[in-house]
């Protein structure tokens, strides 16, 4: 699957995620650890080493192959990546979905990098990936993820309880969606 980069934000370039690119996750990933805790699963501590990030890319680029998921990286100057966005659970057919995750370093927050990597997705995930549909969820007390995904044409669609097992317990979560086009599902 052909997905382009480009240009977010004040240098930082939205690409695809890359074979090499396990020790700038691991460092990335170290560096936030207490920003992204809150949002995010509980981590086993072998997630914040260069292995465990090249297996985790190895798995990552396996489900990029089958055309299963999409994974991005928000790189900076100096190869420093300061964030992720992936489409996971790409379903094809009458559905024609993804879901959205994302995530923006704890120094790079304000400056439209979540923003921007969501629209850019959202264009890939309609021309490149032919998708009709994607679907996020936040926490219900995320209010920043709540407002990129509402400046970038997300809907909010619902309340579900106990969605994701998040920091430790079961969290409710806000749902919301894109729809990308209203044309015929592509044939494959």
């Amino acid at each position: 699957m052909m997905v382009g980069s480009g240009d977010i934000a004040d240098g930082v370039v939205l690409r695809l995620l890359a074979d090499g690119d396990a020790g700038a996750l691991a460092s990335a990933y170290t560096e936030n650890r207490k920003h992204l805790e809150p949002w995010e699963p509980v981590r086993t501590e072998s997630f914040f080493t260069e292995q465990g990030q090249a297996e985790r890319v190895a798995g990552l680029l396996g489900q990029l192959a089958e055309g299963a998921l999409v994974p991005w990286v928000m790189e900076a100057a100096g190869g420093r990546i300061v964030g992720t966005i992936t489409l996971s659970g790409i379903t094809r057919g009458p559905f024609c979905s993804a879901y959205l995750g994302y995530w923006v370093g704890a120094d790079q927050q304000n400056r439209g990098l979540g923003s921007s990597a969501v629209r850019q997705v959202c264009e890939a995930a309609r021309d490149t990936v032919g998708l009709h549909r994607i679907e996020a969820s936040t926490l219900v007390d995320n209010a920043a993820s709540q407002r990129v995904l509402g400046k970038c044409g997300f809907e909010p669609i619902g309340l579900a309880p106990d969605y994701l097992h998040i920091n430790g317990a079961w969290r409710d979560c806000r749902l919301f969606q894109r729809i990308l086009h209203d044309g015929d599902p592509a044939v494959f």
